[in-house]
This record gives structure tokens, sequence and C-alpha cells, in this order.
């Protein structure tokens, strides 16, 4: 880093504290100096650090893949309303029709929050429902108890590189590459009905799953599981999706099984890198907190409507969200 990119980074901390910015704004100009990542970026966090000891303030945190980490500011209401409003609807249609992540990840944006941090705090509000998925379908695992224990490995740690991936993304790159997640998750989430006619179709021969239980799964599979297990732990929308094909394409034809072991694998890819966000201190947790609460409220409404809603209709507006999300946000990063 040179000397005067020093001074300049010392000065515009010192200058935001002193014209009374408070300690937070300054950290925030501090911030705005190394989100982008980037060679020197972590010599700027410790320049950071250091300034405010001699500013005569708190200690900002140092930084994580170009990241500032620690202390962020306090969401605001309208934050944390959107944030459980979302993951209550997402909640809702997840148990009717799937899709909920294109729901509550370009709320989040448009409340303010960054990609990146809307991203992590996302997926870490909507494990508890992940896992209460899992449990729902602990009973399908029963006899297929060596795939989900091959199953775990790739997901853990394909989510694990794929979470890590992300904090390693500048902010300014994730702010262009999502835009492109998000339609392509949603190109998923209309093609998951002919995906699914497609693995299960009435012309394909009939497998015996239990034969297939039987034996190990291929290493084809367990490499296309680990290559899921990244893209969720990046995004994670439409995994649930893909490991259904994947599945249905090794032979399985019970849905429900098959719905055993997605739950399984999206749990592990998930849990993993909401660990690492957690880690990472990109989440915010009042937000993630009410989604959380949201969600596990959508869900139970959801299930309760299941029967009286149109799935059509849910999937029409999910699907339209998404696209228009997907719009704006490619807007948004122009």
């Amino acid at each position: 880093m040179s000397a005067s990119a020093r001074s300049s980074a010392r000065e515009m901390y010192r200058s935001a504290w002193q014209d009374g910015m408070g300690r937070r704004m300054a950290h925030g100009v501090a911030r705005r100096r190394v989100a982008d990542g980037g060679p020197g970026c972590t010599d700027a966090a410790s320049l950071v650090y250091r300034s405010a000891a001699s500013a005569g303030g708190a200690r900002p945190p140092l930084a994580f893949g170009g990241h500032i980490l620690g202390t962020l500011p306090s969401p605001t209401a309208a934050q944390l309303l959107v944030g459980a409003c979302a993951a209550l609807v997402a909640g809702f249609v997840n148990a009717i029709a799937g899709g909920g992540t294109l729901l509550t990840f370009p709320a989040l944006v448009a409340a303010g929050l960054s990609p990146l941090a809307a991203n992590a705090t996302s997926t870490v509000a909507l494990l508890p429902a992940a896992l209460s998925s899992m449990v729902g379908y602990r009973g399908e695992l029963a006899g297929v108890r060596r795939w989900a224990a091959l199953f775990a490995l790739p997901s853990l740690v394909g989510g694990g590189i794929g979470a890590l991936l992300l904090l390693r993304t500048s902010s300014a790159a994730f702010d262009r590459i999502v835009p492109w997640l998000v339609l392509g998750a949603t190109t998923l989430f209309l093609l998951q009905r002919p995906l699914l006619r497609m693995v299960r179709g009435g012309e394909a021969p009939v497998h015996d799953d239990e034969a297939l239980s039987a034996r190990r799964p291929s290493v084809g599979l367990l490499a296309g599981q680990l290559a899921v297990g990244i893209y969720g732990g990046y995004f994670g929308a439409g995994i649930g999706i893909l490991m259904l094909a994947a599945l249905g394409l090794m032979g399985f034809t019970n849905i429900h099984r098959m719905n055993g072991l997605k739950n399984w694998g999206g749990f592990c890819i998930n849990v993993v890198a909401a660990v690492a966000f957690a880690v990472s201190g990109i989440v915010r947790w009042p937000v993630a907190l009410g989604m959380a609460v949201g969600s596990v409220v959508g869900g139970y409404l959801g299930a309760r409507a299941a029967q009286r809603v149109s799935q059509e209709m849910v999937r029409g507006a999910v699907a339209f969200v998404g696209i228009a999300s997907g719009l704006w946000l490619l807007a948004r990063s122009l």
C-alpha cells in the first residue's frame, strides 16, 4: 500500500470522526475504502484498525476476504419488518410450491442490506426451516442410511467451499454476479416440473428403489453433489431442484425418499455455510432472528393452506418476483 494511500485512508477515518459523524459513520467510511477487496485490502484494514485507536475511537474489526468484519450498524425497524414479512411469505410458499429464497434475498437487498449480507443473513435465517424439513422426512432415510452418510460428505465440503468463495468475493464483484444467480435460480424454478417429469417420466424403465438403495451411490453422483454443495454454499436458490433431478437420473422413483435425501443434503450444505457466515461476522443477527420466526410461522400457515391455495398461482407469483428481482438487481449493478 503506497504512502499516499495510507495517508488518505488515515485522514478519511480521522476527518470522519472529528467532523462529528460518529464512530459508526467513521467506520463506514473506512469500510468503503476496502469494500472491493483486492491487493492491499488487508493492509488497509490493518491501517483502519490502528487509525481508530489513534483517533480516540473503539477499534473496528479486521477484514476477511476484503470485507470488514464485526461491528455493523444496527438494523432499522424497516429492515426488521421487511425481513420478518419476507421470511413469513417464503415459509408459506415453500410449504406449497418452493422458491422462498427468491423472495427473501431481493427483499433484504431492497430493504438496504448489501447483497453479501442479505445472502448470508437469508441462509442463516432459513436454517431452522431446513432443519424442520429434514426432520419431517427422517423416516424416509431409514432405508438409505448408506446413501445419506455418503451424501453428507460432499454436501458439507461443497457447502464450506461455496461459503468461503462467497466470503472471498468482493462486494462489487458479487453485485455483478448476483443478478445472474437470481435469474438462473428462477429459470431452475420454472423448469422444476419438466425436470421432475423427465426424471420420473412414464417412459422411463421402472427401477427397484430398494435394490438401488442397497448399492453405493456412484462417483459421478457424489461429484455432482459436491458441485451442488459449492453452488449452495455460495448462493443456494434451486439446490433442491438440482438434487431431485440427479437422484431421478440415478434411478430413484419414490419421490418421498428422494425428498428425504434432498432435504438431508440441503441441510448439510446450509448448516456449514451458515456457520461460516456466522463466524465471518456478515450476518445481520436481529434481522436473521426475526426471519427465522417468520419462516416457521409461514411454514405452518402454508402447510395448513396447501390444500386450499392454487400451487399454480403461488408458483406464478414466485416466478414473477424472481424475474423482476433479477432484472432490478441487474439494472442496479450497471
